[in-house]
């Protein structure tokens, strides 16, 4: 049986941060569970591909940003939107390693393969 894969995109930063707390924690629990993750940077969220700017997220009760997205990293991918990077002068070189910059097609990609399931935050 094939390995189901799921697509999150989080569109919430410090602006909504128990939105997009809960994105990041279902993503690293589903690493965790052996899932195939793909996370999606989109909006606010998207400065969290900078280094040091999860550190300086903070939400009571929430496990740590850093650690949400190491655990993201370590078994899955995380992906930052094309157009999100270049409205906010964030280039390939500026990102955490490891993630990537893809844009819509990309992401229509992974959503409509066989048995992935797909979580907008």
């Amino acid at each position: 049986m094939p390995k189901q894969k799921l697509v999150i995109k989080v569109t919430a930063g410090a602006d909504a941060p128990e939105r997009c707390s809960q994105a990041f924690t279902v993503a690293a629990v589903a690493v965790a569970s052996g899932v195939e993750v793909s996370l999606w940077l989109t909006g606010e969220s998207s400065w969290f591909a900078l280094p040091g700017r999860a550190e300086e997220f903070s939400l009571p009760h929430a496990a740590p940003l850093p650690d949400l997205i190491a655990s993201v990293q370590a078994g899955g991918r995380i992906t930052l939107c094309t157009q999100c990077a270049t409205r906010r002068d964030i280039t390939e070189q500026d990102v955490l390693e490891g993630v990537r910059i893809a844009g819509a097609q990309v992401f229509v990609q992974e959503i409509m393969a066989d048995d992935v399931q797909a979580l907008v935050y």
